[in-house]
């Protein structure tokens, strides 16, 4: 494959996230050669970066064969959905049942996983399921008109979570810089 042009980290580790779900990722090496594949020339050190701090761990799958994967989505996910929000959240804007998330290029489909990880598990049970682009994740409120509670019940957690005061006030992280 053509060599990519530069891609955003989160980028990078969206596509990281792909690959593990897809049980590609045996090793380090495995992901250094798939990113390669994709044009994206990184160093092991990178990649274990970057399984670190997308939540994935190296184990034994149902068949016995050891590989990289997220650890059952029940475990903490409104924790994991927190921590890649804080990386990747600029603003949240509500509209009737919609709630609109504005990340950096390329993070939308890693924050999307990581909330529909906390709807599934009961823990956002107000979201119904989520939309991802490039740099935009819709999420779908329950309740007809529950996407100011859905937008507030997320800025509220990641606030509690990382004592930012860019939600309290409504700035993006833009805004704070």
């Amino acid at each position: 494959m053509a060599k990519r042009g530069a891609l955003s980290s989160n980028a990078r580790r969206a596509l990281v996230v792909n690959f593990v779900n897809q049980g590609l990722v045996h090793s380090q090496g495995d992901l250094v050669e798939l990113l390669a594949e994709e044009g994206i020339e990184v160093t092991q050190a990178t990649a274990s970066r970057d399984l670190d701090d997308v939540g994935a761990v190296r184990g034994k799958d149902a068949s016995g064969v050891m590989r990289y994967q997220f650890l059952d989505s029940s475990v903490e996910p409104l924790a994991r959905m927190a921590r890649v929000s804080d990386q990747l959240l600029l603003s949240i804007t509500a509209s009737g049942n919609i709630v609109v998330i504005k990340t950096p290029p390329g993070g939308a489909q890693l924050l999307a996983s990581a909330l529909d990880r906390a709807s599934e598990s009961s823990e956002l049970s107000s979201a119904i399921g989520t939309i991802a682009g490039d740099d935009t994740v819709l999420v779908i409120s329950r309740n007809a008109s529950g996407g100011k509670l859905l937008a507030a019940e997320l800025r509220d957690y990641i606030t509690t979570e990382f004592s930012s005061n860019a939600f309290k006030t409504g700035k993006s992280k833009k805004a704070r810089r």
